[in-house]
């Protein structure tokens, strides 16, 4: 069966990617397979019909026809420290693929094997960062995070050695693309403009078609003909990475709403596509509070839950460099025409951070006085140590007569007057904005470190497709949902994540 893949990234040439094969492994084995997202991306395999032929694609061991396997160049500031040559070290792009409306979409292999990129890696995933990257996505997709996702786990029948020996899987990653802020930096820290033009060029096509003159769908020849092009307007550089910047306000301010924390937010790791990319370190919040952050590599918590809005505004700003000779010959010309887009970003992350809280305690028009509603809000549940979905949760159920939670009712005990009073003239629109905006369930880090030792020692599934079934359906309790609503004993005190590698 052929999946109609394309190698339009590969097609752009060698400067941009290196042509790699995936290294094959001793046994491929099915572990999971996501059928719903098989079928958007008219994927004609079944776990039920075609388990081990899925099993060989999605190892690297049998290649799809018509793919031409790359490894991706890009470099990236990691904790704000530049590297120049950073790449696909355990990575394949194996092509792309359409879905049923027509929108491409890249298909990756993780944990595949090295590349000139690996930096004396060994090109290996172990299976509990796949499932974790395979649970942690799709939550996300049902929270309304725009988000990577993961269509398939293969176990590998070998060991991936990291502080011990563990299985080993490859994941395999769908995603709008891989185009990151690094792969930017990439070309413009070598003083490749033509490269630079060539990567706007593909990137508007793939992402941004609305920027065209033309008013047509592009096709996949449309896609690399343009792209080859080294012409572009400094205005329509502008208009793209105005795009760009669109892309990243509603990714950061939903990470703020659901509680997720990133944990690596390097260059590298931000898309302009403005999807969630790297499942590694990340966690979610448990108890209320700014700082928090688990990754055991962020020693300065630079990415702490409440800087990830001030850390997306440094990232596009490192991207805005790399488009300034594309702006103007004149470095301050190119400057003075791309700071008012920068200020507005600010703004807008500003203004959108605000009307998203306010939707989280049923406003939505807020109003003057209502970011002081919040903040308050925010502090109270920062000093009691407030869990912030039973918070949001037990708010959201207040307004439907719901029994709320004694102990937050005693926490919020001067606050909730203020809010009722608020809120009085549209309850019933309250209550439903509320419920749209508020999740009833997270993946919680508990859980989700349970789920995965389990698997790893039993291989069982049983449990974790049985909690995926609730995650989801975040803004819905089912008869489960209870199960996995519990914050953690110890409060997450001595919680750390790891990258993986």
């Amino acid at each position: 069966m052929s999946l109609n893949l394309s190698n339009n990234y590969q097609a752009l040439g060698s400067s941009f990617s290196e042509q790699t094969l995936p290294a094959p492994v001793a046994q491929p084995s099915l572990l999971l397979w996501n059928e719903t997202l098989a079928k958007t991306l008219t994927i004609p395999f079944s776990q039920d019909n075609d388990e081990k032929l899925i099993a060989q694609y999605f190892s690297g061991n049998k290649l799809i026809d018509g793919s031409k396997p790359i490894a991706q160049a890009y470099s990236g500031h990691q904790f704000g420290h530049f590297n120049p040559q950073l790449g696909d070290g355990r990575a394949h792009l194996l092509g792309d693929i359409a879905d049923i409306q027509g929108q491409r979409w890249d298909i990756q292999l993780k944990g595949s094997g090295v590349s000139s990129f690996s930096r004396q890696g060994d090109g290996r995933c172990a299976l509990g960062p796949a499932l974790r990257e395979y649970i942690m996505s799709e939550a996300m997709f049902a929270l309304g995070v725009p988000t990577t996702r993961c269509l398939a786990v293969v176990t590998t029948g070998e060991c991936v050695y990291r502080e011990r020996p563990y299985e080993g899987a490859v994941v395999t990653r769908v995603a709008a693309s891989h185009i990151r802020v690094g792969t930017f930096q990439y070309f413009a820290s070598r003083g490749d403009t033509d490269s630079l033009k060539k990567l706007i060029n593909y990137a508007i096509n793939r992402h941004f078609p609305e920027l065209r003159v033309e008013e047509k769908t592009p096709t996949t020849v449309d896609l690399v003909d343009k792209a080859t092009a080294n012409e572009i307007s400094s205005e329509q550089v502008l208009k793209f990475f105005s795009a760009v910047l669109s892309k990243q306000v509603p990714l950061v301010l939903s990470w703020s709403r659901v509680g997720f924390i990133h944990g690596v937010m390097n260059t590298d790791n931000t898309t302009i596509s403005g999807e969630t990319i790297d499942y590694g370190p990340c966690a979610m919040m448990n108890s209320y509070d700014a700082d928090t952050v688990f990754s055991s590599i962020d020693r300065n918590s630079r990415y702490a839950f409440g800087k990830q809005i001030g850390i997306m505004q440094w990232n596009m700003t490192r991207l805005a460099e790399t488009l300034l000779p594309l702006v103007a010959s004149d470095e301050d010309e190119a400057v003075e025409k791309i700071e008012p887009l920068l200020t507005q970003f600010h703004q807008d992350l500003q203004q959108g951070n605000l009307i998203m809280m306010a939707a989280k305690i049923g406003i939505d028009d807020p109003e003057q006085g209502d970011a002081q509603l919040i903040n308050d809000l925010l502090a109270i549940m920062q000093k009691q140590k407030l869990d912030y979905t039973q918070t949001f949760a037990a708010l959201t159920h207040s307004l439907n007569k719901s029994q709320i939670e004694e102990n937050i009712i005693d926490a919020l005990n001067e606050w909730l007057p203020r809010w009722n009073t608020r809120i009085e003239p549209f309850k019933a629109a309250a209550h439903q904005l509320m419920v749209k905006t508020n999740p009833m369930v997270i993946p919680r880090n508990h859980h989700v470190e349970a789920l995965l030792d389990a698997c790893q020692e039993t291989g069982d599934l049983t449990a974790l497709n049985k909690f995926l079934a609730v995650l989801r359906q975040p803004y819905t309790e089912t008869q489960d949902t209870k199960h996995y609503q519990d914050s953690p004993v110890d409060g997450d005190k001595n919680y750390h994540t790891y990258c993986g590698t």
